[in-house]
């Protein structure tokens, strides 16, 4: 049997989305030799789709802090977030946006030049009392800003890309620690060992198990499989997000961005429904609380359409110059995909499948860990995982929206600045 070809990297990093990218910059700075392994070209991994903004307490809309933030974050969980993580991500959301605003993120601005804010689904002031702007937004495309400054920044860095490499399986020694991957490069069909002091997974969901879903069919949960497969026991994989505004019949994505900027759900009888679910919050209350109202309408025949089994959601009061400012990417959507202008009528929506909040376990550093002797969160040495593959569990049984750009850039620089203290361990 041919032997197989061998590189050797500091750190090889699977899956060049937001975390991956964040973490391999932060990697690159402090020279480390990185190997990111993509199935696809970076920017067009996942990270790319996200529209509405990262969220983040800087208070340039109206008063907020970390600890609404946080309060936010944690009644949004569903009371079964981790809540040490869930406050080290809300302090550290303004320092991860101010950096990322440094790389070059073209936010969109007020007119004091400080970067816009949009409100979004249960994001409050005060601890609930009322709705508070809160996401850091570049248009409805935050996700496709955000992803292109990262991978400028790595290229800047002299980062390794290895474009259209598929990741197999972990590698790990007679003691259990992880040292490298086996991968496909897809070009050729060779299959390459990548041996690395550390490992880390940042692959993404699994969310084309569903049928309709607004995740990339790229979203195949591949660094999941690698982790169950080496015997790593997954977290809170029963917790799947429907997001309320997927396109009817097509299941594409529109962000709650078009809520925090105004848009109504309406059902058969033209009814602002949501106003007798959640009177403060309205349309802006969490994701899962109103997917269950949408779903609720739709069971009582309310839906709406010739078989009632949609929701509209109307824009047609914030005006075409606003749509077109704020939400271009949702017009497009709009004609592509329901053949519906929305400046001029609703669009049809239903709640799909849009979020994975289980995942290989972690701690704040991106550490993976596992039940062992008795300690249900030891270390497996040389493995990390970071974005939404993992599970910190900072959105327990639903996530916030904003949460999950800010869950890849806090943990993804997070992860990168531990490893750099790992491998200087290693060295000594």
């Amino acid at each position: 049997m041919a032997q197989l070809a061998t590189r050797k990297f500091d750190v090889v990093i699977v899956g060049a989305g937001g975390s991956g990218m964040r973490a391999s910059l932060q990697l690159a700075l402090a020279g480390l030799n990185v190997a990111v392994l993509s199935k696809v070209f970076p920017t067009r991994s996942h990270t790319v789709a996200a529209q509405g903004g990262i969220g983040a307490s800087l208070g340039n809309m109206s008063e907020d802090n970390w600890h609404y933030h946080f309060f936010d974050t944690v009644k949004g969980s569903d009371w079964l977030g981790d809540q040490d993580a869930i406050e080290f991500m809300c302090r550290e959301a303004p320092k991860v946006v101010y950096e990322l605003e440094h790389f070059g993120m073209p936010f969109d601005r007020n007119p004091d030049g400080t970067i816009y804010q949009r409100p979004f689904g249960g994001h409050t002031a005060n601890y609930g009392e009322k709705p508070v702007q809160r996401a850091c937004a570049a248009a409805d495309r935050t996700g496709h800003a955000m992803l292109h400054t990262l991978y400028q920044q790595n290229v800047k860095a002299r980062t390794n890309f290895f474009v259209e490499w598929m990741a197999l399986d972990l590698i790990r020694d007679a003691e259990g620690d992880v040292v490298g991957v086996t991968a496909l490069e897809m070009e050729t069909g060779e299959v390459h060992i990548l041996q690395g002091k550390t490992v880390l997974l940042a692959t993404g969901g699994a969310g084309r198990i569903f049928a309709a879903s607004t995740n990339a069919f790229i979203n195949t949960g591949d660094g999941l499989g690698m982790a169950a497969r080496a015997g790593i026991p997954l977290e809170d994989m029963e917790f799947w997000q429907f997001h309320p505004t997927g396109v009817h019949n097509a299941g594409v994505l529109l962000t709650e961005g078009c809520r925090g900027e105004g848009a109504i759900l309406r059902n058969a009888d033209g009814e602002r429904f949501m106003e007798r679910y959640a009177p403060t919050l309205k349309d802006l209350a969490p994701r899962d609380f109103v997917s269950r109202c949408m779903d609720q309408e739709i069971k009582e025949g309310r839906g709406c359409g010739p078989n009632k089994d949609y929701i509209n959601l109307d824009m047609t009061h914030l005006g075409a110059e606003t749509i077109g400012k704020r939400l271009p990417s949702v017009l497009e959507i709009g004609h592509n995909f329901a053949n519906v202008d929305i400046t001029k009528e609703p669009i049809p929506v239903v709640p799909t499948i849009h979020y994975q909040m289980g995942g290989i376990p972690t701690n704040i550093h991106g550490q993976v860990v596992a039940p062992k002797n008795g300690n249900p969160n030891e270390i497996i040495k040389g493995l990390y995982a970071v974005g939404e593959c993992a599970c910190v569990s900072v959105h327990g049984a639903n996530r916030l929206g904003t949460n999950s750009l800010l869950d890849l850039l806090v943990f993804g620089r997070a992860a990168g600045n531990h490893i750099v203290q790992y491998n200087d361990k290693l060295k000594e």
